[in-house]
């Protein structure tokens, strides 16, 4: 039943989308929404047959492709990649399903399966070339999508959008050639298998150094300061479908990618670059959320608070513990939701009166009451309130890399308030008080295509603040494995020391019962 699912889940989107060629205008929207819910379908029989209690890969597929160099067709899953699969595919069927009336529809919606493809492949690729395959090509859709269908700006924040992302894509491929170089010293064989490089142990000075390659292309994607000035142009020029991928997947990639490379590769440049990160991390956080404050534009507010929450999202990551890391993987998934769903209610707004300006809003609660109420749920969510998915994230990260430093988390928790600040002042400026322009008063409340994308996206939020198990712990037990193996690569005593070995604690554990 699970033969080949993955390439099934990969290749489908793309298939589908060259099909779509031939599929007349008018049935272009049925048939981007049929192709998506069988991709989502998908997804769910995945996460159905994966069995969390199983340490490792799974569903793994293998195919030679330059077998000299070591250069497989390599994919596979476990519980960290798992839920950002379903993430992507949930995602590209509500946005393909919520799309207003675009021009040359028929483009974007088979764009958007060609990204699906992309985003997919990035997930389940085992193989160091197939990622990098996978990683670059998901440029291209996205810079199409912002170019073809964007703002006033698109062709300036599409370049931008491009240059930074492909710069630091070429730093991490030399890094990725440094690493099956040194890997062939040490094996007297090629190979460019992440899993392979996973039991290849190096020196602290060469582990400092290919962090430094691919951290340039991780960060960039993220983005961290002071990488992150693509970003408030891409989201500010893109169209909603645009902003609501980006937001809430193509940003997962950078820190996904730090989780799959960075730290089992490299476990003692993690933990030298740790306190920096952190640093960063909390910049991040800080002055991202001061400028989100200072906004005029609800799209701005909502795209700087995305860069302050992967903030949050970093620094758990570099907790290099089994809290820190489950609570960061989890928080993708949780920003995933949240983010999407504030872009895709501001692309509602904007549908309506093409303006995403504060000062011509006002009063909107009193006008459109169910807008307003997802809209105040989903601000809930982004500041963290208890029961919805962000609070669970943003707590196990924070206390997570509380065991590392107490001084840094309180600073960066305290950071988190002010997100709670700026995106409450932009809702009660936005929708309480009185109608302030006189254009408001015949808005039309979401209708039934807009609640399809909507509502599911609100019952997500809740059902995992309220209860995050079922997706928690299939995190939580493959990052236990990549802590331990860490612990068990770290040669110097500080890293020794900083990771801790979660096999230990939980034989304890147990000994302790």
């Amino acid at each position: 039943m699970f033969d080949n699912i993955l390439s099934i889940l990969v290749f489908f989107p793309a298939l589908a989308a060259l099909l779509g060629f031939v599929v007349e205008k008018g049935s272009i929207r049925a048939y981007g929404i049929a192709v998506a819910a069988i991709e989502f379908a998908l997804s769910l029989v995945l996460w159905y047959g994966y069995d969390a209690s199983v340490v490792g890969m799974q569903f793994m597929e293998s195919l030679p492709l330059i077998s000299a160099f070591g250069i497989h067709y390599l994919v596979g899953i476990d519980g960290i990649s798992l839920f950002i699969i379903v993430l992507a595919t949930f995602f590209t069927l509500i946005g393909i399903a919520s799309l207003g009336e675009v021009n040359r529809i028929k483009d974007m919606i088979l764009t958007l399966l060609f990204l699906e493809m992309t985003m997919v492949g990035v997930f389940v690729a085992l193989d160091a070339v197939v990622f990098y395959i996978f990683w670059e090509l998901s440029l291209v859709p996205m810079l199409y999508i912002i170019g073809a269908w964007g703002g006033p700006l698109r062709i300036y924040a599409s370049i931008k959008f491009f240059l930074y992302t492909f710069t630091g894509s070429l730093i991490m491929l030399v890094g990725m050639l440094f690493m099956a170089y040194f890997y062939h010293q040490a094996t007297g064989v090629w190979s460019f298998s992440i899993l392979e490089w996973y039991r290849l142990v190096l020196p602290e000075n060469l582990q400092i150094w290919l962090f430094v390659a691919f951290f340039f292309g991780f960060a960039i994607k993220v983005p961290m300061f002071p990488f992150h000035t693509w970003l408030p142009y891409a989201h500010g020029q893109a169209p909603t479908i645009g902003s609501v991928i980006l937001a809430a997947i193509l940003l997962k990639m950078g820190t996904y990618a730090f989780v799959r490379f960075s730290l089992p590769m490299f476990p003692d440049a993690s933990v030298f670059f740790m306190v920096p990160i952190a640093v960063i991390s909390i910049i991040m956080i800080i002055y991202t959320a001061m400028v989100a404050y200072a906004q005029e534009d609800i799209k701005q507010v909502v795209a700087y608070s995305s860069v302050s929450h992967m903030g949050v999202i970093v620094l758990g990551t570099f907790a290099l513990n089994v809290e820190g890391i489950s609570g960061s993987v989890f928080l993708m998934i949780a920003h995933g939701v949240v983010s999407g769903a504030l872009f895709m209610l501001v692309g509602v707004y904007y549908d309506r009166r093409h303006t995403k300006l504060l000062s011509e809003m006002g009063g909107l609660a009193s006008v459109m009451p169910h807008y307003a109420t997802i809209f105040g749920i989903m601000v809930m969510a982004s500041a963290g309130m208890p029961l919805t998915i962000n609070f669970v994230g943003e707590f196990l990260s924070l206390l997570g890399f509380y065991k590392q430093s107490h001084i840094l988390t309180i600073l960066a928790g305290t950071a988190i308030i002010v997100g709670a600040i700026y995106m409450l002042a932009a809702f009660k400026k936005a929708f309480f008080g009185t109608v302030t322009n006189e254009a408001n008063r015949k808005l039309d409340d979401v209708n039934g295509r807009e609640l399809f994308a909507l509502v599911p996206l609100v019952l997500v939020t809740v059902w995992l603040g309220v209860y995050p198990k079922p997706v928690l712990e299939p995190i939580s037990n493959s990052v236990t494995s990549i802590v331990s193996l860490m612990h068990e690569k770290a040669i110097t005593p500080e890293a020794k020391e900083r990771i801790p070995n979660p096999m230990r604690q939980d034989a304890t554990a147990e000994g302790r019962h």
